[in-house]
């Protein structure tokens, strides 16, 4: 019987990051969830949940190594972002300090730190936006989301060069635009859809094609 595989999922508790948590338990993989504070939805499907944890500080993400350190992680979802409003003349840079923090920064420093466990054929996903693509920037405004999102789109695709001979695949997801808390609900499609795309991104993911960006719907996206 095959061993069942582990999925660890920040940003677990509520919205897309929850919704991928139930898709990947129903396709029988052990959820570990990352979060500030747990949900009962997160609780009711998740094998674990590691909560307390602030992504963007380093004794936090020891803590969560050292509650992780005898788990062979086969999956590692990045999901955990924010996104706030700054327009010309009137921006807030210690709000772009803050999404650089939690969008770009601590991606990194969590698949940094937890890379050893992941073996090969392991796959890391960050869960990123079309608006870090530059070449897709048509409408202007959100500096601090937009850059936070194409640092991660950098630092993702140099994870994958890194780790493609450890045979470790990486890629970039667009979620689309998702009815969650974070748009005040007013997204195209639900976490639901969103999170099916994803999972067929994810499980198309390989060596041959890390490090790409892609739509939940599997347009690739440009840079």
């Amino acid at each position: 019987m095959p061993t069942q595989k582990t999925a660890v999922i920040t940003g677990a508790n509520r919205g897309i990051g929850l919704e991928l948590a139930r898709h990947f338990a129903s396709q029988d993989y052990s959820i570990i969830g990352v979060c500030r504070e747990s949900s009962a939805e997160l609780d009711a499907v998740a094998r674990s949940v590691i909560d307390g944890i602030d992504v963007t500080s380093e004794a936090d993400v020891r803590t969560l190594v050292d509650r992780l350190r005898e788990t062979t992680i086969d999956l590692l979802i990045n999901n955990a972002g924010l996104l706030q409003d700054e327009k010309l003349g009137s921006i807030d840079f210690d709000s772009i300090r803050t999404q650089m923090e939690i969008n770009a920064y601590a991606p990194l420093r969590v698949a940094e730190a937890l890379v050893s466990q992941i073996p090969e054929g392991g796959k890391i996903v960050n869960i990123t936006s079309r608006m870090g693509s530059i070449a897709d920037n048509d409408s202007g405004g959100r500096y601090g989301y937009r850059a936070s999102k194409a640092a991660l789109n950098a630092f993702g695709r140099s994870l994958a060069m890194d780790l493609r001979p450890r045979g470790i695949a990486v890629a970039q997801l667009h979620p689309g635009y998702v009815q969650t808390r974070m748009v005040n609900f007013g997204g195209l499609i639900t976490p639901q859809e969103a999170a099916k795309g994803l999972a067929a991104r994810i499980d198309g993911l390989t060596l041959a094609n890390t490090g790409s960006f892609w739509h939940s719907n599997g347009e690739e996206l440009p840079w």
